[in-house]
């Protein structure tokens, strides 16, 4: 049985991320003091609610006094935002309680060792089968907060490889938010979107798969170009020096285990079998609960609390079936949850910039202003404009739905006036919306996927910049190309 392994966020990646953080609060006051306040009208639609685009109209300001900037963090909790919140504490405490958990009674060492043994000869190839296919979870499925229980199974496999924590959040976070944003046929995007936009469901097809095989193709040749480049020298790692714990506990040349667990007696391999056997068995459970989630109406508001609980009875089953005590159990995932505890903070400040913006009245003016600049555009121009602002926009809605309804009403009818098709407005929100996800700050999945690992927020930032300029590039020009062809059906 092994020594308990817990995930812990480095104090400098802790610091750096919370000065970041805490800046664009400030800023956000800040704007609550100088943009005015407006608001549209709301309706409620079959229980949604409904923004009406004409209905805008600027209201007294009333500017959120300083204070409240920095208890901002505190008062999300009792905000509209309140459940999705603590689901996504829960979500982190149970990662960091069940890895903890897993890692001890040997559950990923198993799991790695069987992936390096079977293709540890073809490494590029893993690569991007990896990536491929957390791509597909993204695109088909919609999933992006649900893949963070798997982010650490990945990046021990990206150190067992001999590669790093970037490479592992590449294969896994960074190839989910490329399928998310493409989105062949994901709910919580094109499938809202369209919705709103009167198109038909999932319409358009051919056109996203296209962009879907050109994106996938960049996203391989930056991952396997950068694995090579570790390959040849692994100090050209921008995490070297704070992944050197890390990388000496699961770096191998071979595919078997470590001397430690590869010395178990035939009862503790039994023992690591049966645990890891459950564990699959959950990872299973967790993808029906995502197809459920897909599938059937009404079951997304759910599928995340149950995925947290799921990743919960994953550890503490595991735990008991790999031999460990019930005390042994609950004092390893105590010792997970404070490892991982100061994630918890950086969640609730990422949140607070959405809240400010809100309760200082200026969200609704952010939208009627940008959606103004959308008349007498050409509709290339416009096209731009309106992935511009879903880009803005992203920055404090993290939520793809949400955003969704309050801007595909606004911008429709402007599409239709200017002669920009449905089904490009459409593919424009989804752009502005997806790739950006694991750029900004305030996006909290995207903080939870650093806790979980070695790298800061600035280390990542310097990773993926020169690629989310491309990707922003190689999706202006589909755009362009959208308009030229009349990308429908209207």
């Amino acid at each position: 049985m092994q020594e308990s392994q817990v995930l812990k966020i480095g104090k400098k990646a802790f610091l750096t991320t919370a000065a970041i953080t805490l800046s664009l609060m400030i800023l956000s006051g800040l704007l609550t003091w100088t943009v005015p306040s407006g608001r549209y009208e709301r309706d409620i639609v079959d229980g949604i609610t409904m923004i009406r685009p004409d209905s805008f109209r600027y209201v007294e300001k009333v500017p959120l006094p300083v204070y409240r900037w920095f208890t901002a963090p505190v008062e999300v909790l009792w905000s509209e935002n309140a459940p999705i919140i603590i689901v996504l504490v829960l979500l982190i405490v149970f990662i960091g309680g069940g890895y903890a958990i897993l890692s001890r009674v040997g559950v990923f060492h198993e799991i790695i060792s069987k992936i390096v043994h079977r293709y540890g000869s073809k490494r590029y190839l893993l690569v991007c089968a990896v990536s491929l296919a957390f791509m597909l979870f993204g695109s088909l499925l919609g999933m992006f907060e649900e893949i963070v229980p798997l982010i650490p199974v990945v990046v021990i496999l990206s150190y067992t490889m001999g590669w790093d924590a970037l490479l592992g959040l590449g294969m896994s976070l960074l190839s989910a938010t490329f399928g998310f944003s493409v989105a062949i046929s994901n709910p919580y995007t094109v499938g809202v979107a369209q919705r709103l936009a009167g198109l038909p469901v999932f319409s358009g097809l051919s056109f996203r798969l296209a962009v879907f095989a050109v994106l996938y193709a960049i996203l391989c040749v930056f991952l396997v170009g950068y694995a090579k480049r570790l390959d040849k020298n692994p100090r050209l790692s921008l995490v070297y020096e704070e992944d050197a714990e890390n990388r000496a506990r699961h770096a191998t040349t071979s595919p078997v285990l470590p001397a430690t667990v590869a010395a178990q007696t035939l009862a503790e391999a039994q023992a690591v079998k049966r645990a890891t056997t459950w564990f699959l068995g959950c990872v299973g459970a967790i993808l029906i609960v995502i197809l459920m989630a897909t599938l059937v109406e009404g079951f997304s508001a759910f599928s995340l609390p149950a995925i947290a609980l799921i990743y919960l009875v994953a550890g503490v089953g595991g735990g008991l079936l790999g031999g460990l005590s019930w005390r042994d159990t609950a004092a390893t995932f105590g010792k997970g949850v404070a490892g991982i505890a100061p994630g918890i903070v950086l969640i609730l400040m990422a949140m607070s910039v959405n809240y400010i913006i809100t309760q200082g009245g200026i969200m609704d003016t952010i939208v009627f202003r940008a959606s103004g600049l959308l008349s007498d555009q050409s509709p290339v121009t416009s096209s731009y404009i309106i992935y511009g602002l879903v880009l803005a926009m992203n920055f404090f809605i993290g939520s793809a739905s949400a955003k969704a309804m309050l801007l595909i009403p606004i911008i429709t009818p402007l599409a239709d006036l200017i002669g920009l098709t449905r089904q490009t407005m459409v593919l424009a929100f989804c752009f502005g919306d997806g790739f950006s996800n694991v750029l900004y700050p305030t996006n909290p999945v995207l903080l939870i996927s650093l806790g979980l690992t070695t790298v800061s927020y600035v280390k990542w930032f310097k990773w993926i910049i020169m690629l989310q300029l491309l990707v922003l590039l190689v999706t202006a020009a589909f755009l362009a190309l959208a308009v030229l062809i009349g990308y429908g059906p209207f």
